[in-house]
């Protein structure tokens, strides 16, 4: 199971309670303002606005919400300018970490990821070090319930599919290419599949094994990056199986 695989469903889990959904209303906000400042307010032209938009509605956050957040990204209210970053690290046993964030202050954000990295047993890298390690891709999430698996990933094929990732019995992970994505997606729905989520993502082109305890120090690690309000997402290499 990949890092990605594993950790997404961690944070599916943990999304349930009203204070991790806050926080991810707060990332979903953020992603929309530079969305609209990135491309416009008018989602038919604008890829990752609709993107953005779409992954806020399947994570049941509000109209009002949602067109708050396109008002400030248009410059109609006031609105914080936030810089995107990405920083590259390494986890317990060298697991690479990509993680991205956006944030109103850079020193302040470096800052609160290099201290995470350094109690939890990681460190730093240099620009380049390991985003090498990732490649972009569009990323769907299924909920099978009680439909068969290999149906469901046979039909995924059929729309466009590269690759589907088994999470658990109940959920598949689909893998696109990052113009694919909204095809897929439309494709699957008109199937009357399932699906949870659809954006565009960074994940590891390969995985690496770690011993249970760097395994799990790694976890800790990539749970306390996630916590910070700053960072968007953050993928490692680790094969958690």
């Amino acid at each position: 199971m990949s890092g990605h695989s594993k950790w997404s469903k961690i944070k599916h889990q943990k999304g349930v309670t009203d204070a991790k959904r806050g926080q991810l209303f707060t990332k979903l906000t953020r992603e929309i303002i530079v969305a609209v400042r990135e491309g416009g307010s008018d989602a038919d032209t604008n890829y990752r606005l609709r993107l953005a938009v779409q992954e806020a509605r399947d994570n049941n956050m509000p109209m009002e919400n949602i067109d708050r957040a396109i008002r400030k990204g248009s410059g109609e209210t006031e609105g914080t300018n936030l810089i995107e970053m990405t920083i590259e690290g390494y986890g317990p046993g060298g697991a690479a970490i990509l993680v991205q964030a956006l944030t109103d202050n850079r020193n302040r954000t470096v800052q609160d990821i290099r201290n995470v990295f350094s109690r939890h047993g990681g460190s730093l890298g240099g620009s380049g070090s390991v985003a090498w390690l990732f490649e972009p891709k569009g990323l769907i999430t299924v909920k099978a319930n009680n439909m068969n698996t290999e149906e469901l990933t046979l039909q995924a094929i059929d729309a466009g599919a590269d690759d589907i990732i088994t999470v658990e019995k109940d959920y598949l992970e689909i893998h696109t290419k990052p113009d694919q994505l909204e095809l897929v997606r439309r494709a699957l729905t008109e199937r009357k599949i399932p699906v949870e989520s659809a954006k565009l993502a960074v994940l590891p082109k390969s995985t690496i094994p770690l011993e249970e305890k760097a395994s799990m120090q790694t976890l800790k690690l990539l749970d306390k990056l996630d916590e910070l309000d700053e960072v968007q997402n953050v993928n490692s290499n680790v094969d958690f199986s």
